[in-house]
């Protein structure tokens, strides 16, 4: 897995790519990038973009001087995080924790 921040010339935008490795793609049908900057919906970034190499892509824009919660949804059941994050945070429910981006 992978995070990769692109900021614009003024700062204000930042473009962040996600890239999970084709170990992870190959085994379920469809992923998503999800959290608080897309108001957790499921289905709104999907990993569509495929890479040469097996692994799958998607650029997400988003508003510098934030931080953002999200995880990567598998298949409509399976949540991982980000070993790549910029920190992790317990979810409201407190089992669980979220990825943390720092834009």
């Amino acid at each position: 897995m992978a995070i990769k921040k692109e900021y614009s010339r003024d700062k204000k935008i930042c473009r962040v790519t996600f890239t999970l490795p084709k170990e992870i793609c190959a085994n379920f049908d469809e992923i998503s990038v999800v959290g608080d900057f897309n108001n957790w919906e499921t289905h709104h970034h999907k990993f569509t973009q495929k890479n040469s190499d097996g692994s799958s892509s998607i650029d997400i824009e988003l508003e510098a001087g934030n931080e953002y919660k999200f995880r990567y949804l598998c298949d409509g059941q399976i949540w991982l995080n980000e070993p790549e994050a910029d920190a992790e945070t317990l979810t409201h429910f407190g089992d669980s924790k979220n990825s943390v981006l720092i834009i």
